[in-house]
């Protein structure tokens, strides 16, 4: 399957991400475009090619135009030691040059884009804000960023949304999490790396941290929300087989390592079993419920199915105080999984949803015409090795010709199965 793969040997941060999309080929121009539809401020986007410990990649910067509030990437978010990371506002700023997390929500929800790039951007900023909320003891919805800093993550974590979507919403996986040393100036004041905000937002999503000795922020906050948000697994390159390379640029040169954020973008590949199933990955979703009407959940069964879903069920459980329930199972494709939170989500009863990626295997399987009494009926086979395993009529078929012979469907079934060629005469 399609995979980006995140080299995050030097960390990463928003831009240094986007810089890497530019380089695998992401269209600038349609970047600029996309990015333009959204109303965050008067800023210009700087992007070129530059080196960094003699690798070549995407430099690419966030510039404000208000005179007094020039601002780059730059001072920000390349791993020097004075950081500002958009978190919260100074109490000494006002009003006028900042943004609360409600006010970010509503401009990303009445923009144009599509729902998963709406969803995910939504979702990275909700990551940021539970975090900075956590740190001053406040609720999400109450966090303020500095003007600079809000159009700096508006700007890195919409365009990033837009660079994978754009990308055909690939599986994303990650090098593991390596942060550096030191400390960083922030609004906090002078703090050590990892920053309180990157560490919040990695926790939460359970991602590991193992800190290096170089003396520099190499993962900051908006770069922390990207994997979270983003990233399946974290662990090194596995049965890649890489299409294309791009090179993100940090703003300072490391001594000893390239200040760079590699990404590959390629096919995965598994690895020769000796067997001839076929392999993918797909995502399950699930909810406990204990209040939700049956008729609602029948509904949501054909609902989902109709949306593409590749199966769905509801199994008989005991939840917290021996109350009993339901739980809610969803399978679908990786890139379908935000369609059917969102259904699962305002379908039922839920206040939240799970999900995890599952490695798939399964027949190599085709659907042939045979014919019966009650006309032609589609069957299912699948092999195995070269031979046919198993053979099934098609539930639809044998019920269209039921209805219209009207007799069971049950009778369709046995007429279908013995119209089969046996497998063994197929070997």
């Amino acid at each position: 399957m399609k995979t980006l793969y995140l080299d995050i040997f030097s960390g990463i941060s928003g831009d240094m991400f986007l810089g890497a999309m530019l380089d695998l080929g992401l269209d600038e121009q349609h970047l600029r475009t996309q990015l333009g539809l959204l109303p965050v401020g008067d800023y210009k986007l700087h992007v070129h090619r530059d080196v960094r410990s003699s690798v070549e990649g995407v430099k690419f910067d966030v510039i404000l135009n208000n005179p007094g509030q020039t601002h780059s990437h730059s001072h920000d978010h390349h791993h020097a030691h004075s950081h500002s990371h958009g978190g919260l506002e100074d109490h000494g700023h006002d009003d006028e040059h900042s943004r609360n997390y409600a006010q970010i929500l509503e401009l990303i929800r009445a923009s144009p884009y599509s729902n998963w790039v709406k969803e995910r951007s939504m979702s990275m900023f909700h990551r940021i804000a539970v975090a900075e909320g956590k740190i001053h003891g406040q609720a999400p919805e109450e966090v303020h960023f500095h003007e600079v800093g809000a159009v700096d993550s508006i700007v890195d974590i919409i365009g990033a949304s837009i660079a994978l979507e754009t990308l055909g919403c690939p599986q994303v996986l990650a090098a593991p999490v390596v942060e550096g040393t030191g400390f960083v100036h922030c609004a906090h004041g002078k703090f050590p790396v990892p920053t309180m905000a990157t560490l919040s937002i990695l926790g939460e999503a359970g991602v590991a941290l193992t800190q290096c000795d170089l003396p520099y922020e190499l993962v900051t906050p908006t770069g922390a929300a990207l994997l979270a948000e983003f990233a399946d697994s974290f662990g090194p390159m596995q049965g890649l087989v890489a299409e294309k390379v791009g090179y993100g640029l940090g703003g300072r040169d490391i001594p000893g390592r390239p200040n760079v954020l590699r990404a590959v973008l390629g096919e995965t590949a598994s690895a020769d079993s000796g067997h001839d199933w076929e392999t993918d990955t797909v995502t399950l979703i699930e909810t406990n419920l204990d209040d939700c009407r049956p008729e609602v959940l029948g509904h949501l069964v054909d609902l989902v199915l109709e949306r593409g879903a590749l199966d769905v069920f509801h199994t008989p459980i005991q939840m917290k105080k021996n109350r009993p329930g339901v739980l809610l199972s969803v399978l679908c494709q990786p890139q379908d999984v935000d369609t059917f939170r969102a259904m699962m989500l305002c379908e039922t009863t839920a206040f939240g949803v799970r999900s995890m990626h599952m490695d798939r295997c399964k027949l190599k399987r085709s659907i042939e015409t045979i014919e019966t009494d009650f006309g032609a009926i589609q069957i299912k086979k699948g092999f195995w090795q070269g031979r046919t395993l198993h053979v099934a009529p098609e539930y639809e078929s044998c019920r269209a010709a039921a209805r219209k012979f009207n007799v069971p469907v049950r009778v369709v079934y046995e007429a279908a199965e013995r119209a089969f060629p046996k497998a063994d005469d197929e070997a």
